[in-house]
């Protein structure tokens, strides 16, 4: 299971009577969120529950991704019921089984086996991706396990340099950059091995690596791989991603959830033209897009301010929220 902290159930309970509070905006429930989500015990996973009968479903899947984050088996049953809902939007649904490929665990394979051919094309590749990265993690750490064995010691932990629970692992860290850049811009290629491809390049950085991942928006027909595109790119915080980013943002005919994943990834890059940018499109006519560069508009606001960690426990999400709210009316 992800790292977890240890708080008092008060500081669980005041947050949780903030996310209920109709009064807070959507930028602060999201630092509530990220709180949460660090923070041990089933009085957290309960309060981040609360968050799914949220009206916003920007912010239910972004319950979800956290639920998987944590990789705690007590969020299966809940995500299994959303993956399953075909009234839920289908960004909630692919975050679900994501999220149950993060978990993992055996009683995750049925849910996601049963929507490999989801009508919904971004719910049936996550699942696919989901049962796939299972499946490679179980091998490796049976031929670890095997290997540690064979040599008396303990298989060793597996190390990332970013801390995400990503979908797939990335490609080795040996493999040429024109190869990754192949692979990922490849429609023919599998699509965990073009994930995975695109993980390297994000670990590789660099210019090369930007320009190779910004390619995949013109020569990808996947929007579930261009969203994990525009989130990688916000990972990575490099300043030559945000014109691509910029014009993957403005383009009115891309699937929202692409859209989404750029205008956060601006907000998280906040190089300092990003500002107006998200301030105008604030005001999309697609509420995912809108409610994401509100959600960028507070993320830009914190990376600039140069503070130390984007939510802290919950005394951060509520000293701030003025703040928050003072960039987001400035809109």
């Amino acid at each position: 299971m992800a790292s977890l902290v240890e708080r008092d159930a008060a500081v669980v309970e005041g947050l949780l009577q903030k996310l209920r509070n109709p009064e807070t905006g959507l930028a602060v429930k999201y630092r509530i969120l990220f709180s949460l989500r660090g923070i041990a015990g089933p009085e957290a996973h309960a309060a981040m529950l609360e968050g799914l009968k949220d009206p916003s479903a920007l912010f239910r899947h972004e319950v979800a991704y956290c639920l998987g984050q944590r990789q705690d088996p007590a969020a299966v049953e809940t995500l299994k019921r959303i993956l399953k809902d075909e009234g839920e939007h289908p960004m909630v649904r692919h975050e679900a089984g994501e999220a149950l490929g993060a978990i993992g665990t055996e009683e995750c394979l049925a849910p996601l086996r049963e929507h490999l051919r989801d009508p919904c094309a971004e719910v049936a590749h996550t699942c696919q991706l989901a049962l796939q990265r299972i499946e490679h993690f179980a091998a490796v750490q049976a031929q670890a396990d095997a290997a540690a064995a064979e040599a008396g010691t303990d298989a060793a932990p597996s190390e990332s340099r970013y801390y995400s629970v990503d979908p797939t692992p990335a490609a080795p860290a040996a493999t040429p950059l024109s190869q990754l850049r192949a692979t990922l811009l490849s429609e023919e290629a599998p699509i965990f091995q073009r994930y995975r491809a695109m993980f390297a390049l994000r670990n590789r950085g660099g210019g090369d690596a930007v320009a190779a991942l910004g390619a995949s928006f013109t020569a990808a027909s996947s929007a579930l791989l261009k969203h994990e595109v525009a989130y990688v790119l916000g990972q990575m915080q490099d300043a030559a991603a945000v014109q691509t980013l910029k014009e993957v943002l403005g383009d009115a005919t891309e699937n929202a959830m692409v859209r989404h994943e750029a205008a956060e990834a601006l907000g998280s890059i906040a190089a300092p033209e990003c500002l107006e940018l998200l301030k105008q499109y604030a005001e999309d006519p697609e509420p995912i897009v809108a409610d994401s560069c509100i959600v960028a508009l507070d993320m830009l606001h914190f990376e600039q301010s140069g503070g130390f960690q984007y939510a802290d426990g919950g005394e951060a999400a509520a000293a701030e929220q003025a703040g928050a709210a003072a960039v987001v009316a400035s809109a």
